[in-house]
């Protein structure tokens, strides 16, 4: 791995783990294994480096979200994947952990790819939403765009309860919830 990227990995990391605030050159640096002059020698300076770090944060969540998203089967089927997929929950989302951060949010240029990301995740879950109506696997009132902010603020907060517990079980519980919700129509009465 090239000095670079072991840098931008470690500001992954930390940001994660710290937040902005929290994560120092120093820190990187020691965190990357690379003295300051290589570190200013690739990025001008933090503010750089954290973007490109959030930059590949953002398309690594857009690749491991995608790869579920278009996965074969029914719109329910595709959702139920996301919300159910392996994470690592008591961490926390290291894009959505990003809104939290007052100097991230402070930043145009740093909250862009976490605007950027969320966006596209609410775009493509409001058109998994549309192919299910197309299909009449979903009751016709549900509204795409609406079903799919709750499903990034079921995936958000149940991120933030989980960590507030110390237990998975907050966000299990608010995904089986939300699928339940969701559950195709069936027509036995």
């Amino acid at each position: 791995m090239s000095t670079s990227d072991r840098l931008i990995e470690a500001t992954r990391e930390l940001l994660w783990e710290r937040g902005y605030v929290g994560t120092s050159p120093k820190a990187i640096q020691q965190h990357a294994g690379a003295g300051q002059g290589s570190m200013y020698h690739h990025f001008a300076g933090k503010p750089d480096l954290a973007l490109a770090a959030i930059r590949r944060t953002a398309q690594e969540l857009r690749g491991t979200a995608g790869r579920v998203l278009d996965a074969p089967g029914s719109a329910y089927e595709r959702i139920s994947g996301y919300l159910l997929r392996e994470r690592d929950v008591l961490r926390g989302c290291p894009v959505g952990r990003l809104t939290m951060d007052p100097e991230v949010v402070a930043s145009e240029e740093l909250r862009a790819p976490v605007e950027e990301t969320i966006a596209w995740l609410r775009g493509r879950l409001a058109g998994i939403v549309q192919e299910g109506l197309d299909r009449g696997e979903f009751d016709r009132r549900l509204v795409p765009e609406d079903i799919a902010a709750s499903i990034v603020a079921t995936v958000q907060g149940g991120y933030v309860l989980a960590r507030a517990s110390g237990s998975t079980e907050a966000f299990d519980a608010a995904a089986r919830g939300l699928l339940t919700l969701l559950a195709p129509r069936t027509d036995a009465t």
